[in-house]
């Protein structure tokens, strides 16, 4: 199986390489590449984190939400990333394209919470044993815990946090926007890599996992490549979602409004693409808890388990399968080369996240802590839509994950957008 793994592996680089005409060498790091990499920073990625968190479980249609987009326009300015520009939308609306199956129709969280529903959704998980089918065409084995959001305010103890994230979503106002920002590439600006995470949550915590870990490593990555003494042949766009929570309908917005931009130079001659064509969509989803399968009794082990691994999905049922499947090998080598504590591991269920809208259209991947489908799904993370998902729950180990999850982005991202250290 590892023979296996290695083969398709080195192959689907060389591919994706030659695609991209680059040089290909997967036995070696590039010494630029690593020292970019080593200007990623646990500290700062936990301190991106705790900043989102002050803005609650930041619910879409709320203030806490829209005063979280514009500290992420701040944070973003603030790197160097100032082409900041902003994705305005009306929630809900019907999703023009197929992928993310079973998100369309999801319905957001609008209630205030209240002191019932203890027996609904968010209670205590019921353990159970056995086979049974898992989202995006996977199978759950073994012990599983019931999952769900929790809706009732009463279970977050901390009392501030609980009239923090009081306000409801506000469904007479129904515009939204969310923030990206871009590194333009040099030699080739007309095309570009899409990098995201969604900055919403729910579920009465501080979403710092779901998904505080994916835009803390979005933006992380938007800073270390806009520093002055980076430059990439390739455009890379840093686009941090809304509406995740609700069907993924910031996501789907981006590929309504901008699908029919891509490549076209404005003004013509002007050598500005305000869309440049999209080469591939890589999203970061849950990247904190990889603590291992659950007990028979339903608990889990407290700490980070040492084998533990960065998941690198895409969708098999989708129409670009087979390019998605190269570029998720291409972050398993750059993983291999840059990650300094965790390997990665590549599967074919990616489901429920925001590449899915792109997943017919470009090669998509996403990144988590676990299979979304097969663990995720079947309670490998207590903390999901909990009040518990908060910053003092997780440690160093956990964070350190996600840090792994960025080094292997962004080692990936040097070597398809061609990226070097001016001397």
């Amino acid at each position: 199986m590892r023979l296996l793994v290695s083969t398709l592996a080195a192959f689907s680089i060389v591919t994706v390489a030659e695609a991209q005409g680059t040089a290909a060498r997967p036995d070696s790091a590039d010494p630029m590449i690593k020292e970019m990499v080593s200007r990623l920073d646990l500290e700062k990625y936990k301190a991106t984190i705790k900043g989102l968190t002050q803005f609650g479980d930041r619910r879409q249609g709320t203030k806490r939400n829209r005063d979280a987009v514009d500290w992420i326009e701040a944070q973003l300015k603030s790197y160097g990333c100032t082409n900041t520009e902003r994705i305005r939308y009306e929630w809900p609306r019907p999703a023009p394209r197929g992928g993310g199956a079973g998100r369309q129709g999801a319905a957001d969280d609008t209630t205030a919470g209240r002191g019932g529903g203890r027996g609904g959704r968010g209670a205590p998980p019921a353990v159970q044993v056995g086979k049974a089918s898992g989202q995006g065409g996977s199978t759950v084995w073994g012990v599983r815990r019931r999952t769900g959001v929790n809706n009732d305010s009463l279970r977050q103890p901390d009392p501030v946090l609980r009239a923090l994230n009081a306000e409801p979503t506000d469904t007479a106002n129904r515009m939204r926007e969310e923030v990206f920002c871009t590194k333009i590439g040099t030699t080739r600006p007309d095309e570009m890599y899409i990098v995201g995470g969604h900055m919403d949550g729910h579920g009465w915590g501080e979403a710092a996992n779901d998904d505080g870990s994916g835009t803390a490593i979005v933006m992380e990555l938007a800073r270390i490549f806009s520093s002055p003494d980076v430059q990439t042949e390739r455009s890379i766009r840093f686009a941090l979602w809304n509406n995740e929570e609700s069907g993924l309908n910031g996501a789907r917005a981006y590929v309504a409004q901008r699908e029919a931009l891509q490549g076209k130079e404005d003004p013509p001659g002007s050598g500005r693409y305000p869309e440049p064509k999209w080469l591939g969509m890589i999203q970061h989803d849950m990247m904190m808890f990889d603590h291992g399968m659950p007990r028979p009794d339903g608990t889990l082990n407290p700490e980070q388990r040492p084998e533990a691994d960065v998941n690198v999905e895409f969708a098999i049922g989708s129409k670009m399968a087979d390019q998605s499947m190269k570029l998720a090998f291409v972050l398993h080598q750059a993983n291999a080369k840059y990650a300094t504590d965790y390997p990665a591991t590549v599967g074919p269920h990616m489901t429920n996240t925001d590449s899915g809208p792109f997943q017919d259209i470009i090669p998509s991947i996403s990144l988590r802590e676990n299979e979304r489908g097969m663990h995720i799904g079947a309670g490998w993370d207590p903390h999901w839509h909990q009040p518990t998902d908060v910053y003092a729950t997780f440690s160093d180990k956990d964070f350190r994950l996600g840090l792994n999850a960025a080094q292997t982005t962004l080692g990936a991202l040097g070597t398809l957008t061609g990226a070097k250290l001016k001397k």
